[in-house]
């Protein structure tokens, strides 16, 4: 296994950061740098800490996905945005069905926002449909008729013609993605699972190797490992399942 190659598999590999303290944070941040390429900090984590878990990550050399799925006026989510790269954000995404205009808001706020401080512009991903929905939701509490792999599609489209740089979404319809946006277009994927993992709340998972197999270029994990009896072991075996899938996948 070559260290280069591990790097890679590495990087694709996003740790979810779902605890309420700094202290579980900073303890998981500790042990799992060196297996993991981002953090994503969510709702969870922030509403509790606020942005003293960025400079906690920050300052072990991590990359950050911010997980706040903004959804608002295109004023207010282009403020949140400007904020967002003062921070030194590598991801953060956006609600796609907040429309268009939010959506370009986002993205000239953040470019605008990174000129002028000297800083990259993150990378902003589209949310299409979370992965606790599924087709009976989405018609019978939603109102959405239509097939929710069209739908998906649909979404894609609006999130790339809006100026984004990809979309957070299933595995299963990355081949949909990819046909509409192009292999340029980032997926980045939650609700992965190791096959001997639990699939608690979730409805749409897949594994490690699956979401490689399909193109996903970034996998989102959380509880197989953070609540692994050995966490370095679990990130550890993820890191080269990726690693062998990404060898395969490229032998093809």
């Amino acid at each position: 296994m070559s260290e280069i190659n591990y790097e890679k598999a590495k990087e694709k590999l996003v740790l979810a950061l779902d605890v309420n303290t700094i202290d579980e944070a900073k303890e998981l941040v500790y042990d799992l740098k060196d297996y993991v390429g981002t953090f994503k900090i969510g709702l969870q984590l922030f509403t509790s800490q606020g942005p003293e878990v960025i400079k906690l990550v920050h300052g072990e050399g991590g990359k950050i996905f911010f997980d706040g799925k903004f959804h608002d006026i295109p004023n207010t989510v282009a403020k949140a945005s400007a904020s967002l790269v003062q921070h030194g954000i590598t991801f953060f995404n956006v609600h796609i069905i907040g429309g268009s205009k939010m959506l370009a808001a986002a993205v000239k706020q953040s470019k605008d926002t990174a000129k002028q401080c000297g800083l990259p512009a993150p990378t902003i991903l589209g949310v299409t449909i979370l992965t606790s929905i599924g087709q009976r939701t989405l018609a019978d509490e939603l109102g959405i008729s239509i097939d929710l792999d069209e739908y998906v599609g649909k979404l894609a489209k609006l999130a790339k013609d809006s100026g984004l740089a990809g979309v957070v979404a299933s595995a299963a319809d990355v081949e949909k993605i990819r046909k509409t946006c192009g292999e340029d277009f980032t997926i980045l994927c939650p609700a992965i699972r190791p096959s001997r993992a639990v699939v608690n709340d979730q409805i749409r998972v897949v594994t490690p190797t699956d979401a490689i197999n399909k193109g996903v270029d970034y996998l989102v994990v959380g509880r197989p490992i953070t609540e692994a009896e050995n966490r370095k072991d679990a990130a550890r075996k993820i890191v080269e399942e990726i690693l062998i899938a990404m060898d395969n996948y490229e032998k093809k």
